[in-house]
């Protein structure tokens, strides 16, 4: 779970490779989330490419495009595909805190998509428009199992679903402070934007 995603604050640290996110996002329901995360991952580390002296942190590339930019900026750029990343991410976080936490639907407690509704309603449902808001409820019909998830997630490893969660939980203290630090700089450098697609 560790090597999952490994995160600081260093842009070459975001590399997010195809086949490690499969195991967490691998289901159907997911793939929309995952193609997001992967593309904008993809335009932040094109912007990095160019200088990776120069965009060392995220925070370095938020305020030299914030100057590049002017009038435009926080609406293009890699700006604009860190903070679709950060929502994204705060799904995933949302989504295993609440499985982690035992949240269930008690007449189908192996059912994860009580957990994949309140990811998605604190995270990023009030940035999407109707249409996109039933597409994500008609794919929850898609969601796993959580038995097949939390195996997917441990890799396919023997361990316990005590054990998977527990190292989940460890996950979760890094990524979701991480994740903090982002959400904070957004709203610190006055990044964040509110409109719905």
């Amino acid at each position: 779970m560790a090597g999952w995603l490994s995160f600081r604050l260093s842009v070459e640290s975001w590399i997010l490779e195809e086949r490690d996110m499969d195991y967490c996002l691998g289901s159907p329901v997911f793939t929309p989330i995952k193609a997001d995360i992967s593309g904008n991952i993809t335009k932040i580390k094109a912007v990095y490419d160019t200088n990776p002296a120069k965009f060392r942190t995220l925070q370095n590339i938020l305020e030299v495009e914030k100057e590049m930019y002017g009038a435009q900026w926080p609406k293009v750029g890699a700006t604009l595909a860190l903070m679709w990343l950060k929502r994204g991410l705060r799904f995933i976080q949302v989504f295993l805190q609440s499985i982690c936490d035992g949240e269930r639907d008690e007449n189908h407690p192996n059912l994860i998509r009580v957990n994949a509704t309140k990811a998605y309603e604190m995270a990023l449902k009030k940035y999407h428009g109707w249409v996109v808001q039933k597409i994500f409820q008609a794919a929850l019909y898609a969601a796993p199992y959580k038995s097949d998830f939390l195996k997917a997630l441990s890799k396919g490893q023997a361990v316990t679903e005590e054990e998977c969660l527990e190292k989940t939980r460890l996950f979760l203290v890094n990524f979701t402070a991480t994740i903090d630090v982002i959400y904070e700089m957004y709203t610190k450098m006055n990044a964040e934007l509110s409109y719905k697609v």
